[in-house]
């Protein structure tokens, strides 16, 4: 059964669906990803789209969603739940509670860049490259590792560092 993995951050736009649609293409049959927002801005963002179809990355069913989705009785249970929020921003992230291994891989928001079409198309660039940095990581770890629970934190934790 392949584990489950969420991906949260605040407006669940960029960041987090960029992690959760590149998940899904490259660990298709280990995990199973998902990702949302504790305040979803209820689209995804064109650039994010965008960047994933730049990379041949499938982008459709995509959407903007409250984890309120995963909290509700019926909701899959997840084995990890990473937060990709910029707390070097200040940016609030989720706090999650329940029995998975969690893991904070902060990311700065490329939505949030200002300028011309170029400068948002390059941020989104730079962050998706940082997001398949790490989950390229993520799945070269052994599947023996989750048995470990201890040390699948410490390798998550180490992942967090990866640019």
């Amino acid at each position: 059964m392949p584990r489950r993995v969420l991906f949260l951050c605040t407006g669940n736009s960029a960041r987090s669906v960029l992690a959760e649609a590149t998940l899904r293409a490259w660990g298709a049959g280990r995990y199973e990803s998902f990702s949302a927002g504790s305040h979803p801005t209820g689209t995804v963002n064109p650039y994010a789209i965008a960047q994933l179809e730049r990379e041949g990355v499938p982008a459709h069913g995509l959407r903007s969603k409250s984890w309120d989705a995963f909290a509700a009785e019926g909701a899959p249970g997840m084995d990890l739940v990473v937060t990709v929020c910029d707390a070097a921003a200040a940016e609030a992230c989720p706090v999650v509670f329940g029995d998975f291994v969690r893991v904070h891989w902060g990311l700065f928001d490329p939505a949030g860049v200002e300028g011309d079409d170029e400068a948002k198309r390059e941020a989104f660039a730079r962050a998706h490259a940082i997001i398949r940095n790490r989950l390229r990581a993520f799945l070269a770890l052994p599947d023996t590792l989750w048995e470990d629970r201890d040390g699948m934190q410490a390798a998550l934790a180490s992942i967090a560092e990866l640019e």
